[in-house]
């Protein structure tokens, strides 16, 4: 059985771009944004005959080392996710930016893995906010944040309050009890050396000494990343959202379970909440079985689920 790649915590490599045609009725240029460590670099997709104000979305991916298009070549996705979406929602009317995240594509830092946290990931996003708030094209920005992405849009929202939020398969839990759920599957050992690392980074103090058997999830220099993130309760921020807010989330989701997504519309119930049946953690129709599900990952010209680009442009429409 193939081994479901978990979200989070690891090496930052490149990723090498699949080729994807665009449509002749779009247009993809650059577009960069700067932090005070880094440049960031990412793609805006228009429509290439727009009159008007069309609304963006900034899609803001998930974790590890995610290239704009969705992919990461260290836990093997290459299903071009984002890229996908990108150009479909362009044909809709709908401008997208999506970008290379640090350590991987064209974005780069002046930093060290074992000096990131998930506040820098929000910084990133907030770059690019500015960019677009500055950009007369732009009638509205909608942040759609995937996976991890979901909790870093909460962060740069606190900072720069935006028209709307899609929250795509996004953890409702902290990222304690997300790591120690992954863990439940591993051999005792394993689970009670991990216990005892993040024992350790509870009262602020890192582990030099990891089994390698833990490097993907808990190496020393992730270790700083990982309290990062914990101290943040996706919950508690969702709660505090004024703005409109959708919920996606698939039922065949090997990474984040349908119960996170119906969490989330229990404690908010204005929300617009779209579950889409057979649909995974990259967004594309799959089937509840493992390999089969996992087959998915590396299909750059499967498509994205239609239910989902329908739902996002009927949400982003309501949005005044």
């Amino acid at each position: 059985m193939k081994k479901i790649v978990f979200f989070i915590l690891v090496s930052f490599v490149s990723v090498k771009a699949i080729a994807q045609d665009i449509d002749p009725s779009l247009t993809e240029t650059p577009i960069t944004a700067k932090t005070l460590s880094s440049t960031i670099s990412g793609s805006l997709v228009m429509p290439k005959n727009a009159k008007e104000k069309i609304p963006v979305i900034l899609i803001i991916g998930d974790a590890g080392p995610t290239d704009r298009d969705g992919n990461n070549v260290k836990t093997g996705v290459s299903g071009n996710t984002y890229k996908l979406m990108a150009y479909e929602l362009g044909k809709r009317g709908i401008a997208t930016v999506r970008y290379d995240k640090r350590f991987v594509g064209a974005t780069t830092t002046t930093i060290k893995e074992s000096q990131l946290h998930i506040e820098d990931y929000s910084d990133d996003a907030v770059s690019l906010m500015n960019v677009l708030n500055d950009d007369q094209r732009f009638s509205k920005i909608i942040l759609f944040g995937h996976g991890e992405g979901a909790l870093v849009s909460l962060l740069a929202g606190y900072e720069q309050p935006e028209k709307a939020y899609i929250f795509a398969e996004g953890y409702a839990d902290k990222g304690e009890k997300v790591l120690a759920d992954i863990m439940k599957s591993k051999p005792k050992f394993l689970a009670d050396e991990f216990k005892a690392i993040m024992d350790s980074l509870k009262k602020g103090k890192t582990t030099d000494k990891v089994d390698p058997s833990l490097y993907y999830i808990a190496r020393p220099s992730i270790q700083p990343f990982i309290m990062s993130w914990c101290r943040y309760d996706p919950m508690r921020g969702f709660k505090a959202i004024k703005m409109p807010i959708l919920i996606i989330q698939g039922t065949t989701d090997l990474t984040v379970p349908v119960s996170n997504g119906e969490r989330f519309k229990k404690a908010k119930s204005e929300a617009f909440y779209l579950q889409i049946k057979d649909m995974n953690h990259i967004l594309k129709e799959a089937p509840a079985d493992t390999d089969k599900n996992m087959d998915t990952y590396d299909k750059a010209n499967l498509p994205i689920k239609p239910e989902l680009i329908n739902g996002i442009v009927e949400f982003v429409n309501k949005v005044k």
